[in-house]
């Protein structure tokens, strides 16, 4: 018979190359970015070791695979190997890792150990025993195979010849060839006999072979008359031998004697350039596979999500009833089904976590989603439901329309929890849940915000203290100490330096005037902006004098406390796009002037990267659930009337990615469209760069009541009967105020989908009035909710429309330019959004507009701070007054946040308690351990 075809691994596995380079190719182009990787894990510096992993490196660069070669000295123990091993199994950029064998280690190291601790999904070597379990029981899609058995299958492809019924024998029974071969041969429906060293007839044996693989590391130990003719021999074998005619006086042989064997097979690989080449193409493979796993596996907007079932009750149970009857998933589970990895996640027991910045890295390269604001009409006091419209919404197109949906929601003060309005998780069966951890410390960002506003604070009064009881020479010792001989300024110090126009970084290089210069920041008390803030209701804080200890030396002034969530340190939580982008605005943050009239800073004070480090954790979104088992970001709250009132930035861009471009973003904005929906459009869209496809306006016939002249309504006395009785003129009279807030949310030239959110005491005929109505004054649709009551059943018509209206066009535009003077920024809101005639600028803020203007701050965008009762600045006002005079009472500035703020009448930003706060209904469940009396 005619001598065997050869099998050249050299060709083969140069095919497989070129596969898996365009296969990459292709990668790339779908998932702009992305690289499937790599990781070499050495121990020592053995010679043959080295050569193998030059190889690798060389191949995946060809293929295009990140390859990342990590190299342990030979003095690496067993831990510190395992602790490598770990890093590389939680590194989400690493899709395949080997761990090179042997391990050249002085230390002991159990190798089955090391091999074991690969994570399965990343062994592409198929030497960990849940990968050997696999493919021993036949899992072949569900493993990875060693690369040596699956190089040598990907030979016999190549002939042709189908495996299924042929007789294959395997010599050898090793972990890393033999085994496996057998079992990928038996898997392949081949009959399969494997022979080793206690095969007492091999030559037998071998003559009954169809296909034959050799793999016992003995030197021509097959001999060419064993083999059947026609078989496929394929030689494993790397052997050396002595021979004089080469001139290191010896050559490579396989385990089968070649050139008899070539003779009697129908096909056979050669040794060298046989079965070698291809284990490492075969590695590269499996990194590609792996790679598309894992693509596959967390590609964005794929999800595969456990919704939870309500178990509806009437009459409607009490918030923290329905809340405790709800188990809610492990936050893990939460996570991995939106496409969060694990390292992404940091789970603060088992109902929350921390989501990682990383994770927005990862996903810049994808399309965003939907993006729709949740806003309302004027409220009551009581509030008209926009959070539980939020809820409601995305629990009916989450659990019920089956799309991808986050919610981004604020996080409550503790304040009202314990003061006045009690928790703000939602209400009924649209709720955020646990409610108990959604409305208590969360996570610990707020205190964060107290802990950051309160070192600016003290850092205040401790450098005037300072600087008013030592001279320029001494401030200036103790600013600059010489430690060990040495001074030197600190990076912070050497930005002061240069914002004073002193370009130098020898301490001893100043001069007197520069010194005194640098060490006095000179601050005009009664220009002070920064308060000291607690997270507690407390009116008795809103005005006190500090410095009364005679350790003050007499240095005392009046001072006040905020609520924490008035903090301007919270505004830039929700404002900045990442760690850095944060660090700057609190080093922007004005806290006073300078008897000179020169803006004081944070970056002044030197308090930056202490800030940054107390905010390191708060920056990091809170990732919770609703009642139904969809995914909330939890993440800032700023106040809605001083600051902007939306959740964070950083929580709609990283959801925005997660539910890919065909998902859906829904986000609340604070109180009324006039406040914060305009806030949203001026403020937070201007800052994110994100543009709005919906607007969700929650409308309540009880508000509209209100607005067309129904008595006054107070929290904690119950409703007049003109709000539980029919009253279809009242209602339409207060329709002014739907109207305008419409005509409001239009102005931005983003579609409006009004949602009449239902009372059990409101008629079919009040509820028919107002969606006509909402339709008459422009709104792209407008329908009834009970998702009080539902949950997202009770809001599947609201979501129908949102979906109709998120494929409208949508026109966004900003209200105003931010070059335009500061009055006539204040002008515009005021006339377009709150229907004033004009505006009126007293004393004060008069003399800030000069102020700001000159210090540079005359393009900010305008925050304006009003009671949120009336479109305009008297509470008292109902429906949609025209023809007022606004009243501008003084303005003040935000400058890390990157807002002025005008102040519109007087308001607190330290709110009191009632005569029975809500704490009088809260203690610990004496069962439990829960916590009873939230609602």
């Amino acid at each position: 018979m005619a001598p065997a075809e050869i099998l050249s691994g050299k060709i083969v596995s140069a095919q497989v190359r070129d596969r898996l380079k365009q296969q990459v190719l292709e990668m790339k182009e779908k998932f702009p970015g992305f690289r499937p990787g790599l990781a070499i894990l050495q121990v020592g510096n053995r010679d043959d070791s080295n050569l193998y992993i030059n190889m690798k490196l060389k191949a995946a660069a060809e293929i295009g695979i990140s390859a990342n070669h990590i190299k342990l000295p030979n003095t690496a123990t067993e831990a510190d190997v395992l602790k490598c091993i770990a890093s590389l199994n939680a590194d989400p950029a690493v899709h395949g890792f080997i761990v090179q064998l042997p391990l050249d280690s002085d230390k002991p190291i159990n190798t089955e150990k090391i091999t074991n601790a690969v994570a399965p999904e990343k062994d592409v070597d198929g030497l960990s025993s849940i990968n050997a379990g696999k493919l021993s029981r036949g899992d072949l899609g569900d493993c990875f195979i060693p690369c040596t058995p699956k190089g040598c299958m990907e030979l016999i492809r190549q002939t042709g010849v189908q495996v299924t019924g042929k007789r294959a024998v395997v010599i050898g029974r090793s972990k890393i060839v033999g085994a496996p071969m057998h079992d990928l041969l038996l898997w392949n429906n081949a009959t399969v006999t494997t022979c080793h060293s206690k095969t007492s007839t091999l030559a037998e044996e071998v003559g009954k072979a169809d296909i034959l693989v050799v793999a016992a590391g003995k030197a021509e130990m097959v001999k060419g008359e064993w083999i059947k003719p026609g078989a496929i021999v394929i030689d494993c074998g790397i052997n050396h031998v002595p021979d004089s005619t080469k001139a290191s006086g010896k050559r490579v042989v396989g385990d089968v004697a070649y050139n008899s064997a070539k003779e009697k097979a129908s096909y056979i690989t050669p040794v060298p350039g046989g079965v070698g080449p291809m284990t490492v193409a075969m590695l590269m493979q499996s990194t590609v596979e792996s790679a598309q796993r894992f693509l596959e596996k967390f590609q964005p907007g794929k999800w595969t999500i456990q919704y939870n079932q309500l178990n509806l009750k009437m009459p409607v149970p009490s918030d923290i009833e329905i809340s405790r009857s709800c188990v809610p998933k492990p936050i893990e589970q939460v996570a991995s089904e939106v496409g969060l990895l694990p390292d992404e996640v940091e789970p603060y027991g088992q109902t929350k976590a921390k989501v990682q910045l990383s994770a927005l890295n990862r996903l810049k390269n994808q399309p965003d989603g939907k993006y729709v604001v949740v806003t309302g009409i004027t409220p009551t006091p009581l509030g008209e439901g926009k959070s539980t419209t939020t809820v409601g919404l995305v629990q009916a197109l989450g659990a019920h329309l089956h799309q991808n949906v986050f919610a981004c929601v604020r996080q409550p003060s503790q304040g009202p929890t314990f003061g006045i309005k009690g928790g703000a998780a939602g209400g009924g069966y649209c709720q955020v849940v646990p409610m108990e951890e959604f409305n208590l410390h969360l996570t610990g960002d707020i205190h964060a915000i107290t802990a950051a506003n309160n070192l600016v604070a003290a850092a205040i009064d401790a450098r005037m203290f300072h600087e008013l009881t030592q001279s320029d020479q001494a401030l200036y010792n103790r600013l600059v100490p010489s430690v060990n001989g040495v001074r030197k300024f600190s990076d912070i110090q050497i930005r002061r330096l240069q914002k004073l126009g002193i370009n130098k970084t020898d301490p001893a290089a100043l001069t007197k005037e520069e010194i005194n210069a640098f060490v006095r920041l000179d601050i005009d008390p009664g220009t002070i902006t920064w308060q000291r803030v607690l997270d507690t209701n407390d009116r008795f804080l809103r005005k006190i004098t500090i410095g009364q200890s005679p350790t003050e030396k007499g240095f005392s002034r009046t001072a006040q406390f905020d609520i924490t969530v008035s903090s301007e340190i919270m505004a830039v939580l929700a404002l900045a796009d990442g760690l850095d982008d944060m660090k700057k605005r609190f080093g922007r943050m004005v806290v006073a002037s300078s008897k000179k009239g020169q803006p004081v800073t944070a970056d002044d004070l030197g308090v930056t990267g202490a800030l940054a480090v107390l905010m390191k954790d708060a920056i990091k979104p809170n990732l919770m659930q609703t009642l139904e088992g969809t995914p909330v970001f939890v993440h800032a709250g700023p106040f809605a009337n001083i600051a902007h009132g939306n959740s964070s930035v950083l929580a709609d861009k990283i959801a925005l990615k997660l539910v890919g471009k065909d998902g859906f973003v829904v986000t609340e904005a604070g109180f009324g469209a006039d406040i914060g929906m305009e806030k949203f459009f001026d403020i937070k869209c201007r800052y994110s760069g994100l543009r709005p496809h919906v607007v969700v306006l929650v409308a309540t016939v009880r508000a509209l009541k209100m607005h067309g002249g129904g008595p006054t309504v107070t929290a904690g006395v119950p409703l007049p009967k003109e709000y539980t009785e029919e009253n279809l003129q009242l209602l339409a009279n207060g329709c002014s105020n739907l109207n305008k807030q419409i005509q409001n949310a239009r102005l931005f030239g983003v579609p409006v989908v009004v949602a009449v959110n239902a009372f059990k005491t409101d008629t079919k005929a009040e509820l028919a009035l107002v969606v006509q109505k909402a339709k008459e004054a422009g709104a792209f649709d407008a329908v009834e909710c009970t998702h009080w009551a539902e949950g997202g059943k009770g809001a599947l018509a609201l979501a129908r429309a949102v979906q109709r209206a998120s494929q409208a066009p949508s026109n966004f535009r900003f209200l105003y330019n931010l070059e335009l003077p500061v009055v006539d920024k204040i002008r515009l809101i005021a006339q377009q959004v709150y229907g004033a005639r004009d505006i009126e600028l007293l004393p004060e803020a008069q003399e800030k507009v000069a102020i700001y203007t000159k210090q540079g701050f005359g393009n900010l965008p305008i925050c304006m701070a009003k009671t949120h009762l009336s479109l305009s600045h008297d509470p008292e006002q109902k429906g949609a007054p025209t023809g007022f005079v606004l009243p501008i009472r003084d303005i003040r500035a935000s400058v890390g946040a990157g807002f002025l703020y005008p102040l519109v009448g007087t308001m607190s930003t330290m709110p009191g308690l009632p005569t029975r706060p809500c704490f009088y209904d809260i203690d610990l469940d004496p069962v439990s351990g829960g916590v009873n009396g939230l609602f």
